[in-house]
């Protein structure tokens, strides 16, 4: 007698046709096999970014020219706009570059900073050293020095007398100028049209970051603003531990799109 819920036993007959089912199922295993191998040479699907960063890099149809969606898919995720420690000195309100790890920092209190991914031009890793926002802009006009034109003189000498603010030009919605006293230094904190490049080396350009991060940097820094940026060879964090990073998580108490969202000039 069989016991609810258990397996019969097998009898002669139950195993030949245990044997026929099997033999009769093998060509349909091996076609759906074949499904199986075809589905997985199609490549496999990249994780999707989390929900808050993909927020945070949206759409801001409320600007001069409506802005669109960064597409973040394939960005490392320690290039995201985030809340890290800082262990350095600087005092709050300061903006720190470190171009050799390709980010950005706005000190805040407590031991703690904002940091943003950037992608470092020619210009950008040419000079370090202390100077200040001497001016900042929205939509700003962008004008290629004469080393692009003759560098990338099809793209460039077109607008040797300066292009207009739009999605198409370089510096992207703003940009911060930097002055070392009077002297305009050249340096640029500005955005991107090319997003795919943050976190990397680039020909020309000074300090490049996401179009959607430079809008929420402008926002929190005012004219004044200290500026350091730091020689190729020091770091804020050590290569090798942000090497070996995971994506960031909000803490427990403060929700990440509330740690990193914008803020008015000086609320850092």
């Amino acid at each position: 007698m069989v016991e609810p819920g258990s397996i019969p036993p097998a009898g002669p007959g139950r195993v030949r046709s245990r044997f026929v089912a099997h033999a009769r199922l093998a060509p349909l295993a091996l076609v759906m096999g074949g499904c199986v191998e075809v589905e997985a040479q199609r490549g496999v699907i990249a994780p999707q970014p989390n929900a808050a960063f993909t927020a945070m890099y949206g759409a801001r149809p409320d600007e001069r020219f409506a802005l669109p969606a960064t597409d973040i898919a394939d960005v490392d995720p320690r290039y995201f706009r985030q809340e890290v420690a800082y262990l350095r000195s600087e005092p709050p309100g300061t903006l720190v570059v470190d171009p050799g790890n390709k980010f950005l920092y706005l000190v805040r209190e407590n031991g703690r900073a904002l940091r943003y991914g950037v992608g470092v031009g020619r210009a950008g890793l040419a000079w370090s050293g202390s100077a200040r926002v001497g001016r900042k802009a929205e939509w700003p006009r962008w004008t290629p020095t004469a080393d692009m034109i003759a560098r990338e003189p099809e793209r460039n000498a077109p607008w040797r007398n300066g292009m207009a603010g739009g999605l198409g030009n370089p510096l992207g919605p703003r940009a911060l100028y930097l002055f070392d006293g009077p002297r305009d230094t050249l340096y640029r904190i500005h955005g991107t049209t090319e997003p795919r490049t943050i976190g990397t080396n680039v020909s020309s350009g000074c300090i490049r970051m996401f179009n959607q991060d430079i809008i929420d940097l402008y926002g929190r820094v005012p004219v004044e603003t200290r500026v350091v940026v730091l020689p190729a060879g020091e770091h804020v964090e050590p290569p090798e531990v942000l090497s070996t990073a995971s994506a960031p998580m909000a803490r427990a108490d403060e929700p990440l799109l509330a740690q990193v969202s914008g803020a008015a000039p000086g609320r850092y």
